[in-house]
């Protein structure tokens, strides 16, 4: 968090599963009420908020995913009266394959570039989906560097237990026959000059939708997200079991429709719900 937003805050660093009394004076709010911290799932350390009341429970997700990755704490959901979810790919058309599968997929794509011989560029999120590929390369013994950007992020993780052995810090001058890991958006116009020819591919959950690959300008995509897919927004409803649900982000309206749908009271923040009267 301190490397990536600026400013000065108040911090408090909890433990997962550790139940907080708000009405102890160290927090400053003299609310009766608990806090319990949960695993996301999202990124390393990134966390659901499960707040007690005696008016009931609420249990806010922020981004989350179901699927265990390497880089981040399995995904922790826990009963609540009100859940207030991301609905990122809460349409029924986004449903990702399973992690592995979509890792050895990338681990080919880097083989076959490599052999071409050329640079293949993976374009990934420097915080999480970077740290999450770069287990599948290391482990397949691809020879890996990383911009600067995904490097920071990477050295952060291995001061919180998660350490990476054997990638560089990206040097173009030395990047052929290295796979480079770098956030989408990021240029790469020193590294195109000194490595003559490169193939990109982005990896996002977006992969999914037909002009992906050409919307970010690369030779292929791979729907690596660290999001849930639209199953398992419907499976973590379901674990939760809550009596109301306000859905947030991405396709929130028409995710809110189909747990109505299902006969789950369901409401999306911020946005016009249309109703749909049965005849």
């Amino acid at each position: 968090m301190r490397a990536r937003v600026s400013g000065k805050r108040v911090e408090h660093v909890v433990e997962f599963g550790r139940r907080l009394d708000l009405s102890d004076p160290a927090f400053s709010t003299r609310r009766e009420a608990f806090l319990t911290l949960l695993p996301a799932g999202h990124v390393l350390g990134s966390a659901m908020s499960l707040l007690e009341t005696a008016a009931g429970s609420l249990l806010y997700t922020g981004d989350f995913k179901l699927q265990v990755g390497r880089s981040a704490e399995a995904c922790e959901a826990r009963p609540a009266d009100t859940l207030i979810m991301e609905t990122t790919f809460g349409r029924p058309k986004y449903v990702f394959p399973p992690m592995a599968e979509v890792a050895a997929a990338v681990v080919e794509f880097c083989r076959k570039t490599l052999a071409e011989p050329a640079v293949p560029v993976l374009l990934a999120y420097s915080l999480g989906k970077s740290q999450e590929i770069l287990h599948a390369l290391l482990e397949a013994g691809l020879p890996v560097m990383l911009s600067p950007p995904v490097a920071k992020m990477t050295r952060i993780y291995g001061g919180f237990g998660h350490p990476f052995l054997g990638w560089e810090e990206l040097d173009a001058e030395r990047a052929v026959g290295h796979v480079v890991i770098s956030p989408p958006g990021a240029r790469i116009t020193a590294l195109k000059a000194a490595a003559g020819q490169i193939r990109t591919a982005v990896l996002t959950g977006w992969a999914l939708d037909s002009g992906c690959r050409f919307r970010y300008q690369a030779d292929a995509a791979f729907p690596l997200s660290d999001h849930a897919d639209f199953p398992d927004l419907i499976e973590f409803v379901k674990r939760v079991a809550p009596k109301r649900v306000f859905t947030l982000h991405g396709y929130a309206a028409e995710f809110a429709s189909t747990l109505r749908d299902m006969g789950i009271e369901a409401w999306a923040l911020g946005e016009d719900n249309q109703m749909t009267l049965r005849l």
